[in-house]
């Protein structure tokens, strides 16, 4: 990301992510503060402190790959989200090597930075998303001034699930923000 926007000439910028994007959104915030306008973080959380949650985090991650290597893209499972986004992905081999390379964590450097960031910041998770509820709600209790907003009637894929109420709280709140 950090090259991409110097390559566009871009300065700051709005950062966001869904799932593992609003992670990585996290981490680029910890690494490039200078460079983010504000964060906006969909149905994600923000890691683990403690070495034996994320080693547990991280033992799933390996199986995922190793699922995908052995199962292709059949691994991903048959939900609703994964039909309408399983067009996108055409190498079960890659998908492999995101879940080891880019899903698995190490340290608490993202769950111990939260309280340091100093952009507006909003948090969005469907009400249905019961993994990643209270990490959200975390994330907003720990993030000085952090906003969160739940969307009803969705899941992990708030933005998919309930698009009308997801763009009206996007919307609202990439216009409030401080020109």
């Amino acid at each position: 990301m950090h090259s991409l926007l110097g390559h566009l000439g871009v300065e700051r910028a709005v950062i966001g992510g869904l799932s593992l994007g609003g992670y990585v959104s996290l981490a680029f915030y910890l690494a490039h503060p200078e460079m983010v306008r504000a964060l906006v973080i969909c149905d994600s959380g923000p890691g683990y402190r403690s070495a034996d949650a994320r080693a547990a985090w991280n033992q799933r991650a390996q199986e995922r790959a190793a699922a995908l290597e052995a199962r292709g893209l059949e691994a991903l499972g048959k939900s609703r989200e994964v039909r309408e986004s399983a067009s996108l992905h055409r190498s079960a081999q890659g998908l492999a090597h995101a879940a080891r390379g880019m899903l698995a964590q190490e340290g608490s450097r993202v769950i111990d930075g939260l309280a340091g960031i100093a952009v507006p910041t909003l948090i969005i998770v469907g009400d249905q998303d019961q993994p990643f509820l209270a990490p959200c709600e975390y994330m907003a209790k720990k993030i000085p001034g952090a906003r969160l907003e739940v969307i009803r009637g969705a899941g992990h894929s708030s933005n998919l699930d309930q698009p009308e109420a997801f763009n009206r709280v996007l919307l609202d709140f990439l216009s409030g923000l401080p020109v």
